[in-house]
């Protein structure tokens, strides 16, 4: 396995991060949105929402910094 090359530019990386986080962060509330408040759940967070929707803004995070 090649080690990551990081670009040259702080700035960049930064953008990177800081997209990385609001990307994660907005992919699992907007799953925890859907099992509190989706009509026919039984509206109740339990550790199986909780851990869906962290699977969720990982993969959301992914994406997003995929296409960037």
């Amino acid at each position: 396995m090649t080690p990551e090359t990081s670009s040259q530019d702080p700035a960049q990386d930064s953008k990177h991060r800081r997209v990385g986080i609001i990307a994660f962060a907005l992919g699992a509330a907007a799953s925890l949105a859907f099992f509190a408040f989706f009509p026919g759940l039984p509206h109740v967070i339990d550790w199986g929402a909780i851990l869906g929707s962290l699977a969720v803004g990982a993969l959301t995070r992914w994406a997003w910094l995929a296409l960037t």
